[in-house]
């Protein structure tokens, strides 16, 4: 976490830009090099959904050369929310990090260690689904355990106790409930939290910021999807969401 860190401080960002590309072949690939390069200066991180780029015939080699175009020392966040036992997580793993290139990846967390840990290697981000942006009307998360606390509060706790032991875990935590984001702070103070919502999903940008902060002012990557992809002027867009969360948290120079 400590590049992801690093990158934060010295662009003074939050912004994760999500790479979710719709549109013709051509289209596609002339719009993802010009969202990465308009939106650099501003970038914390990029998220390219792999769903978005398996369901194009070209799609993994398309996916290879957005993640070569990142500039160095702005990690890529592979969304693919793996999930499998851990012989397969492994293989999954080496397509995200030998394959693509990517320097993270989200995961679900429902089977467990074997999800999580084959992910987990060194240098590398794992960000494991805890409470997502989604509202199903049947949400496994919310489901309460005798024990006390929802699931989602379980895959938080399994995660800050592998990131004890392992270094590199976070959590995916929806900006659609501040409310779960600042029980998630809570359950785990220290750990780096991916947050979607914000945007076309109508998370409250504010709302989250003050639930999910660490008191520097980090700690939090707040995804942008939709909202940078169709602006007409991309970096003017990303600009003015990093200007909008820098003035609502303290920024360490």
């Amino acid at each position: 976490m400590q590049t992801l860190l690093n990158r934060v401080q010295a662009a003074h960002t939050l912004l994760c830009v999500g790479l979710d590309p719709v549109g013709d072949d051509a289209q596609v690939a002339r719009r993802l090099a010009e969202v990465i390069d308009q939106t650099s200066e501003y970038a914390a991180a990029f998220k390219p959904n792999l769903a978005f780029f398996l369901s194009r015939e070209n799609g993994v080699q398309l996916l290879r050369e957005t993640v070569q175009r990142v500039p160095d020392g702005i990690p890529v966040i592979l969304d693919g929310k793996f999930g499998d036992i851990a012989n397969t997580a492994d293989h999954y793993a080496r397509f995200a990090y030998d394959i693509i290139g990517a320097d993270g990846v989200t995961v679900n967390p429902y089977m467990g260690d074997d999800a999580i840990v084959p992910f987990a290697r060194p240098g590398k981000l794992v960000f494991a689904l805890a409470k997502t942006s989604n509202k199903p009307t049947h949400s496994l998360q919310d489901v309460a355990l005798t024990r006390g606390g929802s699931l989602a509060d379980c895959a938080a706790r399994v995660a800050r106790q592998l990131d004890e032991q392992h270094g590199g875990i976070g959590l995916v935590v929806g900006a659609t409930n501040p409310e779960a984001v600042a029980r998630l702070r809570a359950l785990c103070p220290d750990q780096w939290f991916l947050v979607p919502g914000v945007g076309a999903q109508g998370g409250d940008l504010a709302a989250t910021l003050r639930a999910g902060l660490r008191p520097d002012g980090t700690g939090l990557l707040i995804n942008t999807s939709r909202a940078l992809w169709q602006a007409t002027d991309t970096a003017a867009a990303a600009r003015e969401l990093v200007e909008q969360m820098n003035q609502l948290r303290p920024v360490v120079v």
